[in-house]
């Protein structure tokens, strides 16, 4: 437990300090903020796609280490994706922080599965899921998205479904 905690804090460090994808694509065909009232981060996210196929994504905003790591890690392994596969990513991600038991889900990327040491901070939880709630708008044809849908419960997913899914 003691070499995840070490690997969660030099991976919040890291993307806090040097956030990658810090940048709106220049032709974004989605674009969503993101605001969390609890300690006043906010981000933008914007993306482009192809087909079902999100290209390229990039951040902007000011917010704590948390959000800015998470922002940054979720660009990083949402981009190339599809959106069933962002969908995937993003609902493993956000339950292992508001629901799980403490386990990181199968499939999630090893540097999301890092930020399983938030649980500790149950505060801090709305920093790390606050970018992917600004995604999930965006994808959606959404302009604006806040970390306030978590909840013990989960949160309602605002990705659009296939075949009534």
């Amino acid at each position: 437990m003691s070499d995840l905690r070490d690997l969660y804090q030099e991976l919040i460090l890291d993307h806090g300090r040097k956030p990658r994808n810090f940048r709106i694509p220049e032709n974004a065909d989605g674009k969503a903020n993101g605001h969390n009232p609890l300690c006043g981060d906010r981000i933008s996210v914007g993306l482009c796609r192809h087909g079902d196929r999100v290209m390229d994504i990039g951040f902007e905003g000011a917010g704590c280490a948390i959000c800015m790591a998470a922002a940054s890690t979720m660009s990083e392994a949402t981009k190339g994706k599809t959106v069933d596969e962002i969908r995937q990513i993003s609902d493993g991600f956000v339950k292992m922080l508001v629901e799980g038991e403490g386990t990181v889900p199968t499939g999630l990327p090893s540097k999301l599965g890092v930020f399983i040491g938030v649980r500790e901070f149950p505060m801090r939880v709305k920093c790390a899921t606050l970018a992917w709630h600004t995604l999930e708008a965006a994808l959606a044809g959404q302009v604006h998205a806040s970390s306030e849908s978590d909840g013990a419960a989960g949160k309602p997913s605002v990705l659009p479904r296939r075949n009534g899914s």
